[in-house]
């Protein structure tokens, strides 16, 4: 049987557009010769600061706050997470961050995290956690080819803010890999931070 390619080869695609694609995640990863697997990741942990002062932040602005919209989940839930992580470890946080490597990997990040040992992008969705992780995977491939760094893998999380799911991205094995757990905020705050502290702070003695 011939394989015919489900994108089109003369348009252009923005990472937000794959999200809204009737196909599997597979069959567009198999697109860029990435080959797709749900499982359970063992994902590095740290936890080198107490999450109860972000925990109550958190109650605080869902207090204030209706997170109905993309943006109200992002402002009130997500950016104090990434930000309580940030400054821990000294990194910068790029927000909207730009990728152009061709027309069909082009867009804006959400928020990437080039923290020294490693790398993290996050999508923030407003609902739909299984296509945003296409978007993610997409968004991955294309910092693969953006970014010359020696480290074997990326990791990615998409996130409504009150729930998050991670992945990750063999370099050299063009294999990504969805998490087949599901993590929720504000209940399972101290095993996110403690996953996103141990992809950054990888390598790194705290």
């Amino acid at each position: 049987m011939v394989k015919h390619s489900i994108l089109d080869p003369t348009a252009s695609y923005s990472f937000s557009q794959y999200a809204a694609l009737p196909f599997d995640t597979a069959d567009i990863l198999a697109e860029f010769g990435v080959t797709f697997q749900s499982t359970s990741l063992q994902l590095p942990e740290q936890q080198p600061l107490d999450p109860t002062p972000l925990s109550h932040e958190l109650a605080e602005n869902l207090a204030l706050v209706d997170p109905t919209s993309e943006i109200a989940r992002r402002e009130s839930l997500i950016f104090p997470v990434l930000k309580t992580v940030c400054k821990f470890i000294q990194s910068p946080l790029k927000i909207e961050y730009s990728i152009q490597v061709s027309n069909q990997l082009k867009g804006n990040v959400d928020y990437f995290i080039p923290a020294p040992q490693n790398v993290i992008i996050i999508e923030a969705k407003n609902a739909d956690l299984a296509k945003g992780f296409t978007q993610l995977s997409v968004e991955l491939i294309a910092l693969d080819r953006w970014l010359e760094t020696p480290v074997d893998c990326f990791y990615g999380a998409v996130t409504t803010g009150d729930t998050w799911k991670f992945g990750l991205f063999h370099r050299q094995q063009k294999l990504i890999q969805k998490d087949i757990n599901t993590y929720g905020v504000p209940n399972d705050l101290a095993k996110v931070i403690a996953i996103l502290f141990g992809i950054t702070l990888q390598g790194r003695k705290t």
